[in-house]
C-alpha cells in the first residue's frame, strides 16, 4: 500500500523486493489520486537513453505537492510543477500498460529547473550531454514556449550549447533573441557579482562545470 486506500498486488517474483517497480502501477496510482503527472527528470532521461546517472528513486512531476512513497525497495519522489499538465509528455509502454513520460526536450528544461535537487548543475550538464543525442532542435523551441521562466531556458541553452554532444541550440537561440532576457546566474542560489557573462545566452557563469565522460 504505497498510499492509503491504494493497493498493489505483489507478484511472486517480486516478493523479496516487496513490490513491483513503480512503472507497473504509477498511472493507476495517479488516477486514484486524481492528479495529472508525468515521469520526469533522471527517470525520464534514462528512458530516453541518458542513463549515465541513473537515479535510485522513481521521479514524478505533479502540479500538487505529494509526499515521497515507498513500496518495498522502490521509492517514488514527487516534484511539484504548476504547469505539469501542459508539459510535453508522451505515453510509453510498460509491462502493465502505459505511463506518461516527459519528452527529451521537456526533460532537458526540468533537469536545469531542479538541478539543485538532482545533484547540482554539473550533474544536470552530464545528463544533458547524453540526452542531447535524442533532442530535436525544433521540438526544443516548442518546449521552451511552454516554459514560464526564461531563466530556465537561458541556462538550459547555455549548458546544451557548451556541453551537449551535438549542436541542437541554434533555433532556441533565435527564439530567445525575440524575447527580452536579463542576465541570470548559471547556479541560481549563488551570487553572480564579478563573474564572467556569456553574452550569447545572457548567463553569468558562476559555477565551474565538470561533466563526467
Amino acid at each position: 500500500m504505497p498510499h492509503r486506500g491504494f493497493y498493489v498486488i505483489v507478484p511472486v517474483e517480486y516478493s523479496r523486493s516487496g513490490g513491483p517497480p513503480p512503472s507497473w502501477f504509477i498511472s493507476d496510482l495517479m488516477a486514484f489520486l486524481e492528479q495529472p503527472y508525468y515521469v520526469g527528470l533522471l527517470s525520464a532521461a534514462a528512458l530516453s537513453g541518458a542513463a549515465h546517472h541513473q537515479s535510485q528513486e522513481f521521479q514524478v512531476i505533479t502540479p500538487a505537492p505529494l509526499r515521497p512513497m515507498r513500496i518495498g525497495r522502490s521509492r517514488i519522489r514527487f516534484f511539484m510543477k504548476h504547469t505539469a499538465a501542459t508539459t510535453g509528455a508522451k505515453d510509453v509502454q510498460t509491462e502493465t500498460g502505459t505511463m506518461r513520460v516527459s519528452t527529451p526536450e521537456a526533460t532537458a528544461f526540468d533537469l536545469v529547473r531542479y538541478a539543485k535537487r538532482i545533484g547540482g548543475v554539473s550533474s544536470a550538464a552530464t545528463v544533458l550531454r547524453e540526452l542531447s543525442e535524442t533532442i530535436d532542435a525544433k521540438a526544443l523551441v516548442r518546449a521552451a514556449e511552454k516554459e514560464k521562466e526564461s531563466s530556465v531556458v537561458q541556462r538550459t541553452g547555455y549548458l546544451l550549447c557548451h556541453y551537449g554532444a551535438r549542436p541542437v541550440t541554434g533555433p532556441l537561440l533565435k527564439w530567445l533573441g525575440k524575447h527580452d532576457s536579463r542576465p541570470v546566474p548559471l547556479r541560481a542560489e549563488r551570487g553572480a557579482k564579478r563573474r564572467a557573462l556569456d553574452s550569447k545566452w545572457n548567463v553569468v557563469v558562476n559555477e565551474e562545470i565538470e561533466v563526467d565522460e
